[in-house]
């Protein structure tokens, strides 16, 4: 068991969050009992989860995708009024953490997803507010996009979309640039590493042109698949460092 406060001030430190000017508030954004001993953790902060928390007796829900975002309606009203009250309710403290939770180097989404897929890390790239969240380096050893887009899938669960840079396959990759969730905006700097091919969650219309253009293998694997590693890592962590216990719990999610 560990005190809420105690929980709050540990986590800020080892994920250095005030190094980042993030979308929404990292650390406790929803305050419920005072000591934790059960934390569930989960990508986001859906009513689906949300109830889960409530189900199994959780003091706590640890997740990479909370709430407060900026530009969002403030309004207590509809989908938001009921997350809340059912956390209010429970007396269930909401933890959250965005850009600190992707950048952390041992413990963060892109680390974990190198570590998934047998990535070797050489750096780091793409600024996201604060310190660089995304990484670069080689493969295991090279291959073909299509070996590459099967290791995604087994290790993923989702078929990934790939976007090659010819129409002969583009040839063996083997150098990638990662980084987790909808971070499609940073094609053009990873191809500026001069890697063979980038990784990440989502694509948009433009990334399709973009990377043919800009001659790199683009695989989007999920935004949700991409970034179970985060939190499932961290949780672990905490229960080891606290004796608490944790639970993961993964709400299907195509995107």
């Amino acid at each position: 068991m560990i005190s809420r406060n105690d929980l709050v001030n540990s986590l800020a430190e080892l994920l250095n969050v005030q190094d980042f000017d993030d979308y929404c508030p990292n650390g406790l954004q929803v305050e419920g009992r005072a000591e934790i001993n059960k934390i569930i953790g989960g990508v986001t902060a859906s009513q689906a989860l949300v109830d889960a928390a409530v189900a199994k007796g959780a003091d706590a829900l640890l997740v990479h995708h909370g709430y407060f975002w900026k530009g969002e309606d403030p309004r207590v009203v509809g989908l938001k009024q009921r997350r809340l009250k059912s956390l209010l309710d429970a007396g269930i403290n909401l933890l959250a953490y965005h850009l600190p939770l992707d950048a952390h180097p041992e413990l963060g989404n892109n680390a974990q997803l190198a570590k998934l897929l047998g990535l070797k890390t050489t750096g780091s790239f793409g600024r996201g507010g604060g310190p660089d969240i995304g990484l670069f380096g080689t493969m295991g050893k090279p291959c073909t996009a299509e070996a590459f887009g099967q290791v995604l899938a087994e290790k993923l669960g989702r078929t990934p979309m790939h976007i090659s840079p010819d129409r002969n396959g583009g040839g063996d990759i083997s150098t990638i640039a990662w980084c987790t969730g909808a971070a499609q905006g940073f094609l053009e700097s990873a191809a500026a590493l001069g890697v063979d091919a980038f990784l990440s969650g989502e694509i948009s219309e433009q990334t399709v042109h973009e990377a043919r253009e800009l001659g790199i293998h683009y695989f989007g694997a999920g935004h949700h698949a991409t970034e179970k590693g985060g939190v499932m890592a961290l949780g672990a962590y905490l229960a080891e460092q606290f004796a608490v216990d944790f639970e993961f719990v993964d709400i299907e999610n195509p995107v």
